[in-house]
């Protein structure tokens, strides 16, 4: 498939659309809207039906949790927030290794709650746990909706700046690893070949990031 690009707000379930806006016709799915290389002229808004899911993937440092926190206008499920409530309640000195396992549980006992309630969610993915994309697609597909991935595509470099920046960084040899599966499921997507289940793709580099202001959902 064609990688395509748009200057609009986005609705991925029912086509372009701008807040306020009447719902457009149905897009063909699976799409791709490529934002990347605009310079930050591009879409201060994405916006998802109702009843979708939507994924936020990229490399650690990427700039995930931020971009989160700045513009998503619902329920918000970041492994970062359950990393930081363990790190408060935790001795300075112990080792995040030792706590991880806990980390990762609490982060997707939240997420099941939350898809429990029906919920429209945005989650924090790091790109290589491909069995969650597979389970929130069947979470969107049993409600009526459709996952839909958010793709931070930075270089190493910048990713390994963001890590420095916030003070947290990962493992050498966790970031090979993230950088393998995040590299291969960018391949993926340019060539219009999203994971099953997947509804869309939109590809955002440091610029288009920055412009954003709001992912919501319609309805």
């Amino acid at each position: 498939m064609t990688v395509n690009r748009t200057t609009a707000a986005y609705a991925t379930t029912s086509g372009p659309a701008l807040p306020g806006q009447a719902t457009a016709p149905a897009l063909p799915a699976p799409v791709v809207r490529d934002l990347r290389e605009r310079g930050g002229r591009s879409p201060h808004a994405l916006l998802f039906g109702p009843r979708d899911l939507v994924v936020v993937t990229g490399l650690p440092g990427s700039g995930k949790s931020t971009l989160m926190r700045r513009t998503v206008r619902a329920t918000r499920i970041d492994s970062q927030d359950a990393r930081d409530r363990w790190e408060s309640r935790t001795p300075s000195w112990l080792p995040y290794a030792v706590y991880r396992p806990l980390v990762r549980a609490a982060h997707y006992a939240g997420l099941r709650r939350a898809l429990r309630r029906g919920e429209a969610v945005v989650v924090h993915d790091c790109g290589t746990q491909a069995w969650v994309r597979g389970w929130l697609a069947r979470a969107a597909r049993r409600r009526g909706g459709a996952l839909h991935l958010v793709m931070l595509d930075v270089t190493p470099r910048e990713a390994l700046a963001g890590q420095r920046e916030r003070g947290r960084g990962v493992s050498r040899y966790a970031f090979l690893r993230h950088r393998g599966a995040a590299a291969r499921l960018l391949r993926r997507v340019e060539r219009g070949e999203l994971p099953d289940g997947c509804g869309s793709a939109v590809l955002l580099d440091r610029d288009a990031a920055n412009a954003l202001r709001r992912i919501g959902f319609t309805g």
